[in-house]
């Protein structure tokens, strides 16, 4: 899930809903409220930067993309976990001004934020970066394949893609949609539309035709009773994936 803000604050992108544009605009000052409407991103981050380092053996020195960064929950985890520098991008200026803030607070001067559309900086920027990351986003846009292919122009040969988002599947709709907006709260309700979920097998093709080799899924599961996430090797609602541009690092 990542926040955007509605279309008069949002750089112009064709690559981008109106619709969903408006939907978390309400929600651009919470970002790092753990306790507030995006409390669920809180509680998966280090999931999520766990994997990230276990795959790409570490993100010490490397250089990092993170595409949908909303308010930097995941951009300034990676700065703190050795990266050499991280650039957060979103079309929301509202959740860039908020993330550069709580960066500058920090005291991150390797970490930067810019409103930028992922398709114009890969053509502004390509095969710069060690590691790109896009996180809860792709269920939010009009076309995932052509943030995918983004993310395999922006990677240098032998660099890591990481992207999550939700499987079309009976128990997504009823876990990630019924149960998480109706039944339980967990996310605010509208947040997601399941004919935008993505099947694993539809997301690994989308990797291939942006000449990315897929190497790792994993899942992320809730459990309602202990109210505690983790990462399982079922990708019936929620998963993972990484994958690799083809090439040697530099």
């Amino acid at each position: 899930m990542t926040t955007h803000a509605t279309h008069s604050d949002a750089a112009t992108s064709s690559n981008a809903s109106p619709a969903e544009l408006a939907k978390f605009a309400a929600h651009a000052h919470h970002w790092w409220d753990p306790q507030g409407p995006l409390h669920t991103l809180h509680a998966i981050n280090p999931l999520r930067l766990g994997w990230i380092q276990k795959v790409s053996q570490g993100l010490h020195g490397k250089t990092v993309l993170d595409i949908g960064c909303g308010g930097g929950l995941l951009s300034e985890a990676m700065a703190k976990a050795g990266a050499a520098s991280v650039t957060g991008i979103d079309l929301a200026h509202k959740s860039i001004k908020v993330a550069q803030l709580h960066a500058m607070e920090a005291g991150l001067n390797h970490l930067h934020f810019q409103t930028v559309a992922a398709e114009d900086m890969a053509q502004q920027q390509p095969a710069s970066f060690d590691v790109v990351t896009c996180m809860e986003m792709l269920e939010h846009v009009p076309d995932p394949l052509s943030i995918v292919k983004a993310c395999a122009d922006l990677v240098r040969p032998g660099g890591w893609v990481f992207l999550s988002t939700i499987n079309q599947s009976p128990k997504a709709f009823f876990q990630a949609v019924l149960a998480a907006e109706y039944i339980m709260g967990m996310v605010p309700r509208g947040t997601h539309d399941y004919g935008k979920f993505i099947q694993p097998t539809v997301l690994a093709a989308m990797c291939r035709q942006a000449d990315l080799d897929v190497q790792e899924f994993t899942g992320l599961t809730y459990n309602p009773l202990t109210r505690r996430y983790k990462l399982t090797p079922s990708v019936d609602v929620n998963y993972f994936l990484a994958a690799r541009k083809p090439g040697l690092a530099a």
